[in-house]
Protein backbone atom coordinates (compact mmCIF):
# COMPACT_ATOMS: atom_id res chain seq x y z
CA UNK A 1 0.00 0.00 0.00
CA UNK A 2 1.43 3.39 -1.01
CA UNK A 3 1.97 6.10 1.58
CA UNK A 4 -0.95 8.55 1.83
CA UNK A 5 -0.55 12.18 2.87
CA UNK A 6 -3.33 13.59 5.05
CA UNK A 7 -2.46 17.11 3.91
CA UNK A 8 -3.33 16.52 0.28
CA UNK A 9 -6.77 16.78 -1.26
CA UNK A 10 -8.99 13.73 -1.31
CA UNK A 11 -9.56 12.84 -4.96
CA UNK A 12 -12.47 10.89 -6.42
CA UNK A 13 -12.21 9.53 -9.97
CA UNK A 14 -15.36 8.66 -11.93
CA UNK A 15 -14.69 6.20 -14.75
CA UNK A 16 -11.65 4.91 -12.90
CA UNK A 17 -11.49 1.58 -14.74
CA UNK A 18 -11.56 3.16 -18.20
CA UNK A 19 -8.78 3.99 -20.64
CA UNK A 20 -8.12 7.40 -19.03
CA UNK A 21 -9.38 6.91 -15.50
CA UNK A 22 -6.95 4.15 -14.55
CA UNK A 23 -3.98 6.45 -15.20
CA UNK A 24 -5.55 9.19 -13.09
CA UNK A 25 -6.07 6.81 -10.18
CA UNK A 26 -2.51 5.51 -10.41
CA UNK A 27 -1.11 9.05 -10.52
CA UNK A 28 -3.20 10.10 -7.54
CA UNK A 29 -1.97 7.13 -5.51
CA UNK A 30 1.65 7.79 -6.50
CA UNK A 31 1.35 11.46 -5.48
CA UNK A 32 0.11 10.47 -2.03
CA UNK A 33 -3.46 11.72 -2.31
CA UNK A 34 -6.23 9.91 -0.43
CA UNK A 35 -7.83 8.37 -3.51
CA UNK A 36 -11.41 7.28 -4.10
CA UNK A 37 -13.06 5.65 -7.11
CA UNK A 38 -16.74 5.49 -7.98
CA UNK A 39 -17.65 1.99 -9.15
CA UNK A 40 -20.97 0.61 -10.34
CA UNK A 41 -22.01 -2.69 -8.79
CA UNK A 42 -22.46 -4.40 -12.16
CA UNK A 43 -18.96 -3.35 -13.27
CA UNK A 44 -17.37 -5.64 -10.71
CA UNK A 45 -19.96 -8.36 -11.21
CA UNK A 46 -19.85 -8.60 -15.00
CA UNK A 47 -16.38 -7.49 -16.14
CA UNK A 48 -13.54 -9.70 -14.92
CA UNK A 49 -10.75 -7.41 -16.10
CA UNK A 50 -12.24 -4.33 -14.47
CA UNK A 51 -13.00 -6.27 -11.29
CA UNK A 52 -9.33 -7.29 -11.15
CA UNK A 53 -8.27 -3.68 -11.64
CA UNK A 54 -10.58 -2.56 -8.82
CA UNK A 55 -9.05 -5.14 -6.49
CA UNK A 56 -5.55 -3.99 -7.45
CA UNK A 57 -6.44 -0.38 -6.65
CA UNK A 58 -8.00 -1.44 -3.34
CA UNK A 59 -4.78 -3.23 -2.40
CA UNK A 60 -2.96 0.06 -3.00
CA UNK A 61 -5.20 1.93 -0.59
CA UNK A 62 -7.92 3.26 -2.88
CA UNK A 63 -11.35 3.64 -1.30
CA UNK A 64 -14.02 2.10 -3.52
CA UNK A 65 -17.36 3.89 -3.37
CA UNK A 66 -20.34 2.15 -4.93
CA UNK A 67 -22.44 4.50 -7.01
CA UNK A 68 -23.66 5.53 -10.43
CA UNK A 69 -23.88 8.75 -12.42
CA UNK A 70 -27.61 8.05 -12.77
CA UNK A 71 -28.07 7.71 -8.97
CA UNK A 72 -28.12 11.26 -7.60
CA UNK A 73 -28.02 10.18 -3.97
CA UNK A 74 -24.97 7.98 -4.46
CA UNK A 75 -23.13 10.84 -6.19
CA UNK A 76 -23.88 13.34 -3.44
CA UNK A 77 -22.81 10.83 -0.80
CA UNK A 78 -19.57 10.12 -2.63
CA UNK A 79 -18.76 13.78 -3.21
CA UNK A 80 -19.22 14.68 0.46
CA UNK A 81 -16.28 12.41 1.26
CA UNK A 82 -13.77 14.18 -1.01
CA UNK A 83 -12.29 17.52 -2.06
CA UNK A 84 -11.72 17.00 -5.78
CA UNK A 85 -13.85 15.21 -8.39
CA UNK A 86 -12.31 14.07 -11.68
CA UNK A 87 -14.57 12.70 -14.39
CA UNK A 88 -13.13 10.27 -16.93
CA UNK A 89 -16.39 9.07 -18.43
CA UNK A 90 -16.39 7.84 -22.03
CA UNK A 91 -15.64 10.22 -24.91
CA UNK A 92 -17.10 8.44 -27.89
CA UNK A 93 -20.79 9.00 -27.26
CA UNK A 94 -22.61 12.26 -26.73
CA UNK A 95 -24.91 10.69 -24.12
CA UNK A 96 -22.00 9.71 -21.87
CA UNK A 97 -20.56 13.21 -21.93
CA UNK A 98 -23.97 14.81 -21.44
CA UNK A 99 -24.57 12.68 -18.35
CA UNK A 100 -21.97 14.82 -16.61
CA UNK A 101 -24.68 17.40 -16.00
CA UNK A 102 -25.78 15.01 -13.25
CA UNK A 103 -22.32 15.21 -11.74
CA UNK A 104 -22.56 19.01 -11.75
CA UNK A 105 -25.92 18.91 -9.96
CA UNK A 106 -24.55 16.57 -7.31
CA UNK A 107 -21.49 18.77 -6.79
CA UNK A 108 -23.77 21.75 -6.23
CA UNK A 109 -25.82 19.86 -3.67
CA UNK A 110 -22.81 18.39 -1.85
CA UNK A 111 -21.41 21.90 -1.48
CA UNK A 112 -17.89 20.92 -0.45
CA UNK A 113 -16.05 20.09 -3.68
CA UNK A 114 -13.24 22.58 -4.21
CA UNK A 115 -12.28 21.50 -7.74
CA UNK A 116 -14.02 19.66 -10.59
CA UNK A 117 -12.19 18.32 -13.63
CA UNK A 118 -14.74 17.22 -16.24
CA UNK A 119 -14.05 14.60 -18.89
CA UNK A 120 -11.84 16.47 -21.37
CA UNK A 121 -8.34 15.04 -22.01
CA UNK A 122 -8.24 15.81 -25.73
CA UNK A 123 -8.21 18.96 -27.85
CA UNK A 124 -9.45 22.36 -26.72
CA UNK A 125 -13.05 21.95 -27.83
CA UNK A 126 -13.76 25.69 -27.73
CA UNK A 127 -11.04 26.47 -30.26
CA UNK A 128 -10.98 23.67 -32.82
CA UNK A 129 -12.84 23.07 -36.05
CA UNK A 130 -14.45 19.64 -36.20
CA UNK A 131 -16.49 17.71 -38.75
CA UNK A 132 -19.32 15.31 -37.99
CA UNK A 133 -19.75 13.08 -36.12
CA UNK A 134 -17.02 14.45 -33.84
CA UNK A 135 -18.46 17.97 -33.98
CA UNK A 136 -21.78 17.17 -32.31
CA UNK A 137 -20.29 14.68 -29.85
CA UNK A 138 -17.54 16.97 -28.59
CA UNK A 139 -19.76 20.06 -28.67
CA UNK A 140 -21.25 18.55 -25.53
CA UNK A 141 -17.96 19.35 -23.79
CA UNK A 142 -18.34 22.99 -24.79
CA UNK A 143 -21.87 23.07 -23.39
CA UNK A 144 -20.71 21.52 -20.13
CA UNK A 145 -17.90 24.04 -19.80
CA UNK A 146 -20.47 26.81 -20.03
CA UNK A 147 -22.70 25.24 -17.37
CA UNK A 148 -19.72 24.78 -15.04
CA UNK A 149 -18.81 28.45 -15.40
CA UNK A 150 -22.39 29.64 -15.00
CA UNK A 151 -22.84 27.55 -11.85
CA UNK A 152 -19.61 28.93 -10.39
CA UNK A 153 -18.04 25.52 -9.87
CA UNK A 154 -14.26 25.69 -9.30
CA UNK A 155 -12.72 23.79 -12.17
CA UNK A 156 -9.79 22.90 -14.39
CA UNK A 157 -10.18 21.76 -18.01
CA UNK A 158 -7.35 19.42 -19.05
CA UNK A 159 -6.37 19.27 -22.73
CA UNK A 160 -3.86 16.46 -23.15
CA UNK A 161 -3.89 16.25 -26.95
CA UNK A 162 -3.01 12.85 -28.53
CA UNK A 163 -2.33 9.89 -26.28
CA UNK A 164 0.86 8.08 -27.24
CA UNK A 165 -0.56 4.64 -26.49
CA UNK A 166 -3.48 5.13 -28.85
CA UNK A 167 -2.05 7.20 -31.70
CA UNK A 168 1.61 6.26 -32.05
CA UNK A 169 1.30 2.50 -32.72
CA UNK A 170 -1.24 3.35 -35.44
CA UNK A 171 0.72 6.32 -36.81
CA UNK A 172 -2.51 8.33 -36.89
CA UNK A 173 -4.37 5.73 -38.96
CA UNK A 174 -7.60 4.62 -37.17
CA UNK A 175 -7.78 1.32 -39.04
CA UNK A 176 -4.19 0.25 -38.34
CA UNK A 177 -3.63 -2.50 -35.78
CA UNK A 178 0.15 -2.33 -35.37
CA UNK A 179 3.14 -0.16 -36.31
CA UNK A 180 4.02 -0.19 -40.04
CA UNK A 181 6.71 -2.57 -41.27
CA UNK A 182 6.57 -2.23 -45.07
CA UNK A 183 4.09 0.51 -45.98
CA UNK A 184 2.35 3.32 -44.15
CA UNK A 185 -0.82 5.29 -44.84
CA UNK A 186 -0.47 9.06 -44.40
CA UNK A 187 -3.60 11.18 -44.08
CA UNK A 188 -3.36 14.39 -46.11
CA UNK A 189 0.09 15.69 -47.01
CA UNK A 190 1.50 14.60 -43.65
CA UNK A 191 2.86 18.05 -42.74
CA UNK A 192 0.60 19.40 -39.91
CA UNK A 193 2.04 18.73 -36.49
CA UNK A 194 0.24 16.98 -33.64
CA UNK A 195 1.17 16.78 -29.94
CA UNK A 196 1.70 13.38 -28.34
CA UNK A 197 1.38 12.85 -24.58
CA UNK A 198 2.07 9.68 -22.64
CA UNK A 199 -0.91 8.48 -20.60
CA UNK A 200 1.12 8.24 -17.40
CA UNK A 201 2.35 11.80 -17.90
CA UNK A 202 -1.24 12.97 -18.44
CA UNK A 203 -2.12 11.47 -15.06
CA UNK A 204 0.87 13.05 -13.33
CA UNK A 205 0.26 16.54 -14.72
CA UNK A 206 -3.47 16.36 -13.98
CA UNK A 207 -2.96 15.35 -10.36
CA UNK A 208 -0.34 18.07 -9.92
CA UNK A 209 -2.93 20.61 -11.03
CA UNK A 210 -5.73 19.74 -8.60
CA UNK A 211 -4.26 21.70 -5.67
CA UNK A 212 -2.50 24.38 -7.71
CA UNK A 213 -4.10 27.85 -7.54
CA UNK A 214 -2.48 28.69 -10.88
CA UNK A 215 -4.76 26.19 -12.63
CA UNK A 216 -7.98 27.20 -10.87
CA UNK A 217 -10.75 28.04 -13.37
CA UNK A 218 -8.32 27.69 -16.26
CA UNK A 219 -7.52 25.28 -19.07
CA UNK A 220 -4.41 23.17 -18.53
CA UNK A 221 -2.66 22.32 -21.78
CA UNK A 222 -0.23 19.39 -21.80
CA UNK A 223 2.07 20.11 -24.73
CA UNK A 224 5.56 18.63 -24.23
CA UNK A 225 7.83 20.63 -26.54
CA UNK A 226 9.80 17.55 -27.65
CA UNK A 227 6.60 15.78 -28.70
CA UNK A 228 5.42 17.96 -31.60
CA UNK A 229 5.52 15.73 -34.68
CA UNK A 230 3.92 15.62 -38.09
CA UNK A 231 3.09 12.25 -39.65
CA UNK A 232 5.96 12.74 -42.08
CA UNK A 233 8.36 13.37 -39.20
CA UNK A 234 7.05 10.33 -37.32
CA UNK A 235 7.51 8.09 -40.34
CA UNK A 236 11.03 9.39 -40.92
CA UNK A 237 11.93 8.74 -37.27
CA UNK A 238 10.39 5.25 -37.43
CA UNK A 239 12.29 4.41 -40.61
CA UNK A 240 15.57 5.26 -38.90
CA UNK A 241 14.69 3.07 -35.95
CA UNK A 242 13.68 0.00 -37.98
CA UNK A 243 16.39 0.48 -40.60
CA UNK A 244 14.19 0.40 -43.69
CA UNK A 245 12.29 2.74 -46.00
CA UNK A 246 8.50 2.40 -45.99
CA UNK A 247 6.17 2.79 -48.95
CA UNK A 248 4.12 5.93 -48.34
CA UNK A 249 0.46 5.89 -49.35
CA UNK A 250 -1.05 9.36 -49.12
CA UNK A 251 -4.80 9.75 -48.69
CA UNK A 252 -6.06 13.10 -49.93
CA UNK A 253 -8.13 15.41 -47.73
CA UNK A 254 -11.11 14.77 -49.98
CA UNK A 255 -10.73 11.01 -49.57
CA UNK A 256 -10.39 11.32 -45.78
CA UNK A 257 -13.68 13.23 -45.69
CA UNK A 258 -15.24 10.56 -47.87
CA UNK A 259 -13.93 7.87 -45.52
CA UNK A 260 -15.61 9.62 -42.59
CA UNK A 261 -18.94 9.68 -44.42
CA UNK A 262 -18.73 6.04 -45.49
CA UNK A 263 -17.56 4.58 -42.16
CA UNK A 264 -19.89 3.38 -39.44
CA UNK A 265 -19.70 4.72 -35.91
CA UNK A 266 -17.38 4.76 -33.94
CA UNK A 267 -14.82 4.43 -36.77
CA UNK A 268 -16.30 7.55 -38.39
CA UNK A 269 -15.69 9.42 -35.12
CA UNK A 270 -12.05 8.29 -35.02
CA UNK A 271 -11.50 9.36 -38.62
CA UNK A 272 -13.09 12.75 -37.87
CA UNK A 273 -10.64 13.25 -35.02
CA UNK A 274 -7.73 12.12 -37.19
CA UNK A 275 -8.86 14.56 -39.89
CA UNK A 276 -8.87 17.45 -37.40
CA UNK A 277 -5.47 16.54 -35.95
CA UNK A 278 -3.41 15.24 -38.86
CA UNK A 279 -4.97 16.89 -41.91
CA UNK A 280 -6.05 20.28 -40.55
CA UNK A 281 -3.44 20.61 -37.80
CA UNK A 282 -5.97 21.86 -35.26
CA UNK A 283 -3.84 21.05 -32.20
CA UNK A 284 -1.03 23.43 -33.09
CA UNK A 285 -2.79 26.30 -34.83
CA UNK A 286 -3.20 28.63 -31.85
CA UNK A 287 -1.22 30.20 -29.03
CA UNK A 288 -2.13 29.79 -25.37
CA UNK A 289 -3.84 32.82 -23.81
CA UNK A 290 -2.28 33.10 -20.31
CA UNK A 291 -5.37 34.82 -18.95
CA UNK A 292 -7.44 31.66 -19.41
CA UNK A 293 -4.91 28.86 -19.89
CA UNK A 294 -1.59 27.50 -18.65
CA UNK A 295 0.96 25.02 -19.96
CA UNK A 296 1.66 21.96 -17.79
CA UNK A 297 5.28 21.39 -18.81
CA UNK A 298 6.09 24.97 -17.81
CA UNK A 299 4.29 24.75 -14.48
CA UNK A 300 5.80 21.38 -13.56
CA UNK A 301 9.27 21.08 -15.13
CA UNK A 302 10.17 18.46 -12.52
CA UNK A 303 8.05 15.91 -14.38
CA UNK A 304 10.28 14.12 -16.89
CA UNK A 305 7.81 13.31 -19.62
CA UNK A 306 8.09 10.41 -22.06
CA UNK A 307 9.41 11.58 -25.41
CA UNK A 308 7.97 10.26 -28.67
CA UNK A 309 11.39 8.94 -29.69
CA UNK A 310 11.67 6.89 -26.50
CA UNK A 311 8.09 5.61 -26.77
CA UNK A 312 8.72 4.33 -30.29
CA UNK A 313 11.65 2.31 -28.93
CA UNK A 314 9.17 0.47 -26.70
CA UNK A 315 6.91 -0.62 -29.59
CA UNK A 316 9.57 -1.82 -31.99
Amino acid sequence: MEKISENKSKILVIGATGMIGRFLVSASIKAGHPTFMLVRTNTVATDHDKAKLVEDFKSRGVVVVTGDVHDHGSLVGAFKQVDVVISAVGHKFREQLADQIKIIRAIKEAGNVKRFLPSEFGSDVEHVELVEPAASVLHTKTELRQVIREEGIPHTFVCSNCFQGFFLPRFGQPEAEHPPTDKVIILGDGNPQAIFVNENDMGAYTIKAVDDPRTLNKTLFISPPANFYSLNQLVSLWEKKIGRTLEKIHVSEEDVLKKIQESSYPLSFQFAIAYSVFVKGELTNRAIDPSIAVEATELYPEIKYVKVEDYLDCIM
